[in-house]
Formats: structure tokens, sequence, C-alpha cells
């Protein structure tokens, strides 16, 4: 039996295709304990997993930026990483001195679990719940003027932040090592190598297990010839009242059942009259929905769309930032949705018609469900994880 650390960070996207992983390897009599955050507690305890709070040790400020900033600021994103890494240092070093664990599962943007794995010599495997990155594909960026901008303005505040960690006893190269993927670093990439864009370039120490998606309920099959639409941005930058407005504009007299999710911090009541046809909630099942939605209008967070793909539902692609942008190229570059002119409800009208009306979607997306389906998952996730610790 072996003992299992994982840790990642307060964002659903990259928590929740681990939980499937953690349900697996706790299935199989391994022990597993999980550094996260309160609102993941009842999901990572369920999997069972020994759930550990990291929420006071981030700085109340920190996080406030990363809600606000998250792929749009990379300096602020990398001083929130970096704050969190020192406060979390004296009680996880002192907790996993005394737990030995036989090796450390952490996000590929968590810095603290990796840091915390090579400065105590345990085992390490990167968790990416986005596409894999190296200096191939992260020429397939097309970052916006503003993100460069903040980029290059935000040196300096990384630089002092790394330093702070080195003079803590962390070892870093640069900013760059600190969230590029490296050939030497074993590896769990959440996609398929057909979806990876340049899957080639990277050592036979990534697995490309494919998504990890928790296990599908049952749902009532009162399927009409009504389409299903389905639109959400997301958990973090959805609050969007300009895009919601003009979805309702745009279907509101159309003869398709929306169901549009507008995240907690959007207030519903702000949107006036909703039409007969449209569901409006703060939060779905997205799963649930996806198993009976036409089409999907998406921010193209990477775990949306595997949601998506996996379930063979095309998509209207709405991205929000460089990242999001990169997965709606390769999505649209695989022919399995189509890219929004812009968010104006002609648009939008437009683009759902065309998704719907032409085959070619469905079936690309139907194509890469299959491929996704035969990588194995959270169950290969698990395999590759037992066999870096020879179980």
């Amino acid at each position: 039996m072996s003992k299992i650390v994982f840790f990642s960070i307060p964002a659903h996207g990259h928590t929740n295709p681990t939980i499937p992983v953690v349900t697996e390897l706790a299935n199989r009599g391994h022990q597993v304990w999980y550094y996260s955050f309160l609102e993941f507690q009842k999901n990572i305890e369920v999997a069972g997993a020994t759930f550990i709070s990291c929420d006071e040790f981030v700085p109340r400020q920190s996080k406030k930026e990363m809600d606000r900033k998250v792929g749009k600021d990379f300096a602020a994103l990398i001083e929130m990483l970096a704050d969190t890494t020192i406060a979390l240092d004296d009680k996880v070093c002192k907790e996993l001195r005394e737990l030995q664990p036989d090796c450390i599962v952490s996000d590929s943007l968590c810095l603290w679990g990796k840091l915390f794995a090579k400065k105590l010599g345990v085992p390490y495997i990167c968790s990416t719940t986005s596409f894999a990155f190296n200096q191939y594909t992260a020429k397939l960026m097309k970052r916006s003027f503003m993100e460069i901008w903040r980029m290059i303005v935000g040196i300096p505040r990384i630089n002092n932040k790394i330093q702070l960690l080195k003079n803590h006893g962390f070892e870093i190269e640069n900013f760059v090592s600190m969230v590029q993927n490296d050939n030497e670093t074993d590896t769990i990439v959440f996609t398929s190598k057909e979806f990876q864009p340049r899957a080639d370039t990277f050592s036979d120490r990534y697995s490309f297990v494919g998504p990890s998606i928790k296990q599908l309920s049952p749902v009532q099959n009162d399927k009409t010839d009504r389409k299903v639409v389905y639109i959400s941005l997301g958990t973090i930058l959805n609050k969007n009242y300009n895009f919601y407005q003009n979805c309702i504009n745009a279907f509101a007299k159309t003869d398709y059942d929306i169901v549009m999710s507008v995240g907690e911090k959007t207030e519903i009541s702000t949107l006036g009259n909703i039409p007969r046809n449209f569901t409006v909630k703060n939060s779905v099942d997205q799963i649930s929905v996806l198993q009976t939605a036409d089409v999907f209008i998406t921010h193209c967070g990477m775990n949306s769309v595997n949601e998506s793909l996996y379930l063979g539902v095309p998509m209207i692609l709405f991205p929000q930032h460089s990242e999001q942008r990169l997965v709606a190229d390769r999505v649209a570059e695989l022919g399995s949705g189509l890219k929004l002119k812009g968010n104006k409800p002609e648009y939008l009208a437009t683009a759902v018609a065309e998704v719907l009306e032409k085959r070619t979607y469905k079936e690309a997306a139907q194509k890469l469900s299959e491929a996704f389906r035969n990588t194995g998952g959270a169950m290969e996730a698990a395999n590759v994880i037992l066999s870096k610790i020879g179980e």
C-alpha cells in the first residue's frame, strides 16, 4: 500500500480531473492525502482521500488577484503561487517529513507541490490538466498586446518573488522553469495525443491519458426534436452580462432549448425577463447537461472542452485569453467547433445554426470522443502513478 500526496490550485478545471484518479487509487487500497481548498473538500473526501486545507495560507489579496486576473496577468499568478508556497513551507514540510509519502502528484501550476517535492527529495509527478507546454507549443500561443505588455511590465515583480523563494531554500532556475513542462519530468496529461498540439515533441515520460471524467450517471432520455444549446463561460471569468444578454437576444425566439450557466457571481435577476425556452442557473452539473446537449457555446477552458469532446458534443468557441485561444484553435483545426466572429446576437445565432446543420462538426467531435475514451482516463492515470513508484 502506497502513500500518495496530491496538490492543486483553487480552480475547478485543475482539481476536478484529479478526483476520479484519487477514487481509483483509494479503491485499489492506497492511502491518499490531498492538499486543497475548502470548496473541494467534499468531493475529495468522497473520493477517498484525506483532505488538508490550504485556504488560510493563500494571501487574501493574492487570491482575489488570481480570481480577477487568472489567464491575463502572469505576474499576478506567479506572485500568488510564490506567496502561497512560502506561507505553506513550515506546515507542509513538517507534515510530509512525518508522513514519508512515496510520491507527490502536483498540478503543473501548483508551484508549491513541485517545490516541496524537490526540497524534500520525494518523487514528483506533474499533473497537467491543460495542454502540455514546451518551447514548441508556447510558440502557438497568440497573446494579446495587453497580455504581452503585462508580462513585460511584471518581470521585475516575478524576479523579486523568485529571489524570495530562493531565500527560503527553494531551487528555481527561472520563471519559465516554474510553469513549463520539461522532458525529464514524469508528467500525466489529461488529454490524448490526437488532441495535444505538437505531441511528437514530448518525451516518453509524458503519459497522455485522456480526460478524467467522473462516472456518467444515467440521464432521463425524453429527447424531442428540439435542439439543446448549452452555454457556459466556466467558473472564473464568467461575469459577462453583455454576453449573456446577447445570448438571450439571439435565441429567445428560436425553437432551441437553452441551458445557460452564468456563474455564482452573476445576479440572474439583472438579466431581465428570461424567455420560456431558457433555463438559467448560477451553476449546473456540466456532465449531465452535456449528455443531452447538441452544441456547447464555451469559453474553451480545457476541462470544459475535454468534457464536451468526451461526450461528442461540437462547440461554438469563445475564448477569453491566450491559453483558451490555443485550445479553441486546436478544436477548430480538428473540425469539432467553430470560432465566433464576435458575441453579437447575429454572430451567435449564425454560428449555432451552422454547427447544427453541418454534420461534419458532430462527426469530428465523435471521432475525438472515441480517441479520448480509448486512452484510459483516470484508470490509466492511476496506473502511471503506481508504475512510477514501483507498485
